[in-house]
């Protein structure tokens, strides 16, 4: 499928677009930062993604909206970009510059068409709520590129599982448990959430999904198989016990705790019933059913 859309994305595809996405967050910071008493910062709520205010001539929004700064606190801000850089160059390195750019393009365009049908049924102010509601559940800002970053954060888990984050620059642990916990949190704002998030959050993943979901099948698909071919490996080379008075086996009876009597000779097994009251076998009986 990426080799048919190479040849035609290759041209047009742009070199590191998370290092540009980060500049144009940057560039809307600052200007966020810079006023006076009389003059405040510049206003975050204009490049927002509003479609009732795009319809209204407000364009530029649609393109902006990716530069909406991630947070408001500069070391939390600070921190969100370094790691950004650095799940985009990684996946710029293992996909290639143009499926990166498909696997970006499609979570803009993805949220951009959930925004505009959530705001056919319910407005810019049900798509306003619904960001207040998800901040309300995991904290930061009101700012749905926390989907396009939850987006690249678990494609780069599911591609480097063993890389290694060191929380609070402190505590190490891998990227693999720390996307475990992004996909409970998706979970949980999904089954908390109204209509609208539910449809916002489903959006957001689906580039995740149609990149990397035909692998996830493959596994369980794989997991099942070797379930199965585990169980009758051990099927097979797990040992029959037949009780020599009455005849029951291990295979009819498996919850049955047979016994080998030590008095007896050769190897004589009996179930709980006759371990107690059996006849000994001998040296002499053996030679006689020989």
């Amino acid at each position: 499928m990426w080799k048919r859309f190479q040849t035609h994305l290759h041209r047009w595809a742009i070199p590191n677009p998370t290092s540009i996405i980060i500049a144009g967050q940057a560039i809307f910071y600052l200007l966020s930062l810079i006023g006076n008493d009389q003059v405040g910062g510049f206003d975050l709520t204009r490049i927002m993604l509003l479609p009732g205010e795009i319809l209204k001539g407000e364009v530029w929004r649609l393109f902006t909206f990716i530069f909406y700064p991630p947070a408001r606190e500069p070391i939390f801000i600070i921190f969100t970009w370094l790691l950004m850089y650095r799940y985009g160059t990684a996946l710029e390195a293992s996909w290639g510059t143009y499926r990166l750019n498909l696997f970006l393009w499609i979570a803009i365009l993805a949220m951009i068409v959930s925004h505009f049908v959530v705001w056919a049924f319910a407005g810019d102010d049900a798509i306003v709520a619904a960001q207040i509601f998800v901040v309300s559940l995991t904290g930061g800002s009101i700012n749905i590129n926390t989907f396009i970053y939850g987006t690249l954060f678990l494609a780069f888990a599911r591609l480097f599982p063993d890389f290694v984050i060191n929380l609070m620059f402190i505590l190490p642990i891998r990227i693999k448990w720390l996307s475990l916990i992004a996909w409970l949190g998706y979970g949980y704002v999904f089954l908390r959430g109204d209509a609208t998030v539910k449809f916002v959050i489903f959006a957001s993943l689906l580039n995740y999904f149609l990149f990397l979901g035909r692998d996830h099948v493959r596994e369980f698909r794989q997991g099942r198989r070797r379930k199965v071919f585990q169980t009758a490996v051990e099927k097979s080379s797990r040992p029959v016990h037949t009780c020599l008075v009455c005849g029951v086996n291990s295979e009819a009876a498996p919850k049955t705790s047979f016994r080998y009597c030590s008095k007896c000779e050769g190897q004589c097994c009996y179930c709980p019933e006759h371990i107690q009251n059996h006849e000994h076998v001998t040296s002499t009986d053996a030679k006689q059913e020989t």
